[in-house]
């Protein structure tokens, strides 16, 4: 399947900012399942400074924003091939060793609710099995709400409150599997829905390691691994690391964001 992608992100403030830099996680590589045909970045109101291979082999973009600018946007836009492989990206790579990914963050840190869910899976089960039943558990557990959490809610705190979105459910999944003893990871990308045309944010799932597969990628939220509809942009320990884009902003502004978002065939 071939899917065009055109992402804007934008950035208003109430006041002139005097210095803010940015890392954009906004460029997704050819991997298994997918294939980068064309890929643009257009800033405006910055500049780019640098561009690097951070350690969980994300693209990372720096930029610095113009001196006293009230407003950035950051559009992306490319076409991407992709195959349905049933969620299996294959071998680990990059520079972080796979036992990274059995370490806990502190969006991740498993409390009682976690590890109860993560008793769930049955030992004489296989792997995958195993995987697909966590997948379904969080989803029973978790119902997708909006505005109920936020970007510092942890995976405990949100399967407490029973409420969340793909964010949460990706931690919920990272958290119990790590628990269980399984590598995990949180990927951020793109997904083409088909009753949604022009969406106001990206996708996050999660992604598990089982010997002799490698990573398989899981979604709670929708109830499947992913497909020819997803695109994987970065991954890391926790949404963090993985975050399309983060930095700091100098001095004493109110922010707000815009995101606009079309996928599709």
């Amino acid at each position: 399947m071939r899917l065009s992608i055109s992402h804007e992100t934008r950035y208003q403030y109430d006041a002139p900012v005097s210095y803010a830099l940015q890392q954009l996680r906004l460029t997704p590589k050819s991997s298994a399942g997918q294939t980068v045909l064309d890929w643009k970045i257009e800033i405006v109101g910055g500049n780019l400074q640098c561009s690097f291979t951070d350690h969980h082999n994300n693209k990372v973009d720096l930029i610095r924003f113009a001196p006293d600018v009230t407003e950035i946007i950051v559009r992306c836009k490319g076409e991407i091939e992709t195959a349905d492989r049933a969620g299996v990206i294959g071998p680990h790579g990059g520079y972080a060793p796979l036992w990274l990914f059995r370490r806990h963050t502190r969006l991740t840190k498993p409390g009682p609710e976690i590890k109860k869910l993560a008793k769930l899976l049955d030992a004489s089960e296989n792997s995958i099995a195993q995987l697909h039943t966590l997948n379904d558990a969080i989803l029973a557990a978790v119902n997708y709400t909006k505005d109920e959490t936020n970007s510092a809610t942890t995976a405990e705190e949100a399967l407490t409150k029973g409420k969340g979105v793909c964010q949460d459910h990706a931690h919920i999944f990272i958290s119990a599997a790590r628990e269980a003893g399984y590598p995990a990871r949180y990927v951020s990308g793109f997904l083409m829905t088909d009753d949604i045309k022009l969406q106001n944010a990206g996708h996050a799932w999660a992604e598990a390691y089982v010997d002799n597969i490698g990573w398989i990628g899981f979604d709670p939220p929708n109830e499947q691994c992913p497909d020819e509809r997803y695109v994987r942009v970065a991954t890391g320990r926790d949404s963090r690391e993985a975050s399309p884009i983060s930095g700091l902003v100098q001095g004493d502004v109110e922010e707000k964001l815009v995101v606009s978002l079309q996928v599709q065939q």
